[in-house]
């Protein structure tokens, strides 16, 4: 089997891939447990099962491109270089966290790898993409933008007006939805009256794409073609993944609304099981190189939950810094 692979992207470079999907799903399992057992407050959205949209979109990207992120953000952040030390000592409230503990798990953000930041709010990421994006394009720094976003933020005004905007002024922006199939407990059918969230692309005469969101080849491709157009200065394209959460909504959320039957269909589609198959079916490596390669990405997460632990708190008196601009 000989894999089909964008120019940027190189063989040496998957078995990075396969080790990144790893960290993200055991990052956010590891994250599951914690908030179980009270070591985690707040809130959180877990990404499990949407691995392969994440690492292959930003496959795709250098670390001057720009991504605008979700409230489901770890996996985005992990794939555009975050060190998941930093990233689980913010969710666990502490000093070395990312936002000095004080963000938490929607407000993850690394500017030094163009992650310009989770959102906790449904579709706050649209203007900041276009504006990311124009800012690129005015001062002619020659960066993209990748702006993430869910099924459900597709209805939301800031869609239209930033998709109108970016196809006007043709702006390096590279809009991805990651269609999970539910916002909420809604299920996209019932909220959207089209079979493809892309399609709505045609509405601002900019290209749209639907790819299988468990396949990282798949989103690879598209999302090469997507930033060469970008690149090449022809403007904003929509790419929507198929894919689907494994957890509920949040941590509140005991997904009473689908079905096991659905979620079994779903979980046989394993983005990382499938990415697996294709790379022994290709030779890439075998199933113990695999194994291998999982086993450095445990080793990675339980060395990032005791940089936690072993981390403090941030002292009261720090209460009120870094709240505003100086």
């Amino acid at each position: 089997m000989n894999l089909k692979l964008p120019e940027a992207v190189s063989t040496e470079k998957l078995t990075e891939l396969y080790e990144q999907m790893w960290l993200i799903r055991l990052f956010d399992e590891k994250v599951d447990e914690f908030f179980a057992k009270g070591k985690i407050h707040g809130t959180t959205h877990l990404a499990v099962g949407q691995e392969a949209s994440a690492a292959g979109v930003c496959a795709l990207l250098d670390d001057s491109d720009k991504i605008t992120s979700t409230h489901r953000g770890h996996g985005h952040c992990i794939s555009k270089g975050a060190d998941t030390r930093y990233m689980m000592a913010e969710l666990f409230g502490r000093e070395t966290g990312y936002c000095k503990g004080k963000g938490g798990s929607m407000h993850i953000a690394d500017l030094k790898k163009g992650n310009l930041g989770a959102n906790g709010i449904v579709g706050g990421g649209f203007a900041i993409a276009a504006g990311a994006a124009l800012t690129s394009q005015m001062k002619d720094e020659g960066y993209v933008v990748v702006c993430f976003f869910g099924d459900g933020a597709s209805n939301e005004g800031s869609f239209h007006e930033a998709l109108n905007l970016a196809s006007i002024w043709k702006l390096p922006v590279i809009f991805v939805c990651e269609n999970n199939q539910y916002g909420m407990s809604g299920s996209v059918n019932d909220m959207t009256n089209v079979s493809d969230i892309a399609d709505r692309s045609a509405s601002y005469g900019i290209p749209g794409s639907v790819v299988d969101g468990n396949d990282i080849f798949d989103v690879m491709q598209a999302t090469d073609e997507a930033v060469r157009f970008a690149r090449e200065g022809n403007g904003p394209s929509l790419v929507e993944c198929k894919t689907y959460r494994w957890k509920g909504h949040s941590k509140s959320d005991a997904k009473k609304y689908r079905t096991r039957e659905e979620e079994k269909q779903w979980r046989d589609r394993d983005p990382i099981r499938l990415m697996k198959e294709k790379l022994i079916e290709a030779g890439h490596f075998t199933e113990e190189d695999a194994e291998d390669i999982k086993k450095k990405a445990v080793e990675m997460i339980e060395e990032s939950v005791q940089f936690a632990l072993d981390s403090k708190e941030p002292d009261v008196s720090t209460l009120l810094e870094d709240v505003y601009a100086e």
